[in-house]
This record gives C-alpha cells, structure tokens and sequence, in this order.
C-alpha cells in the first residue's frame, strides 16, 4: 500500500511539474511574443519618426533655399533699381549743366539747322523758358542772322524747367528737348545697356 501511495504522490508531483512547466513554457512563449511586438512596435515608431523628421527637415532645407534664393532676386532687383535710379540722376546733372550753360545756344541752332533742310519745313519756333530766353536770347539771333536761317521766331514758355521745344510749321508738330524729355530719353536708351552689363557680371 504504502507502494502505490509513493506511486501516486510520485506521479502527482511529476503531472505537477510537467504542468507547471508546460505553464511556464506558455507564460514565456507569450511574452516572448508580446516582447517581439513590442519591439516590432518600437522600430515601426521610430522608423516613422525618422522618415518624417527627414522630410520636414526637406521642407526646411527647400524652403530655405527658396527663402535665400528670393532674398538674391530681391536684392538684384533692388540693385538694379538703384543703378537705374544713380544713372537717372548723373544724366540729369549732366544735361542740366549742359543746358545751363551757353552751349545751349549751340544746341538749338544745330537742331534749327537740321530742321531747316526738311523741305516740308515753312516755319520754326524755338520755345524757351522765360530766364533762358532772356539769358540766349541775343545769342540766338546773332547766330540765326549768321547761318542765314530765316522765318525762326523765339516764344516763351515756362511750362517746362529747361532745355527747348521746336515747333514745325505754326505749331502742326512738335519736337521736345526739355531737360525732363532729354533725361528720360538718355536714361531708356542707357537703362538696357547697363543692366546687360549686370547680367553680365553675375
């Protein structure tokens, strides 16, 4: 009896361990799995958060080369915009020094003289302000009496600063060399030029 009893303990203490063990070897197959989860989990996370920390830094990267390359853009713009503007200004120093003296008088009799060989042409007025009139005026006449060029009469008009205007034939057209038409024309015909040379020199 006393056989069968240690048989029986011996056999319940092995079905226990076998048990025991089958449960612990479930316990650790289950958390093995969750721990290979996990650890998938966290790599996919972190994979994701690497992917879209490289395209936001992309973003920056691109938008800061965009923000630079407008600010470049900008800044030619505005270079040329002063070029244009310091050449606006020499020429007009230039011109207003040029018609401020007494080559003016030069000027408008050259001009008279080119006119005057338009066989179209049956009468010229010279247009002056009134100040340049009285400072070229004497001049004028002397040199018109000179080159022989008749029918020429000088009017005065103070609806411009400097310089002149040639009326053809009473007024049916007229030709502008105010110190204004003369500056704007100069600076368009220069303008282009000089911001191909810029170009140029990028």
């Amino acid at each position: 009896m006393e056989i069968h009893l240690n048989e029986l303990i011996d056999q319940i203490k092995k079905d226990g361990v076998e048990a025991a063990e089958a449960q612990a070897k479930t316990i650790i197959d289950d958390a093995n799995a969750r721990a290979e989860k996990i650890i998938e989990d966290a790599k996919a996370r972190a994979e994701k958060i690497i992917e879209d920390a490289k395209t936001e830094n992309a973003k920056i990267v691109q938008s800061s080369e965009d923000s630079i390359t407008q600010a470049g853009r900008n800044l030619l713009i505005s270079f040329r915009q002063s070029v244009a503007r310091e050449l606006e200004t020499v020429i007009s120093e230039k011109v207003s020094a040029v018609y401020s003296s007494n080559a003016l008088a030069e000027i408008i009799i050259n001009a008279l003289e080119g006119w005057a060989k338009n066989p179209d042409t049956d009468s010229l007025s010279v247009i002056l302000n009134s100040d340049d009139l009285s400072r070229l005026e004497e001049a004028l006449l002397s040199a018109l009496k000179e080159k022989m060029l008749k029918g020429v009469t000088l009017k005065p008009n103070d609806n411009f600063d400097g310089g002149f205007r040639i009326a053809v034939n009473e007024g049916s057209a007229y030709y502008d060399y105010s110190t204004k038409a003369v500056v704007e024309m100069l600076s368009n015909y220069l303008s282009p030029k000089v911001t191909e040379l810029l170009k140029k020199a990028e």
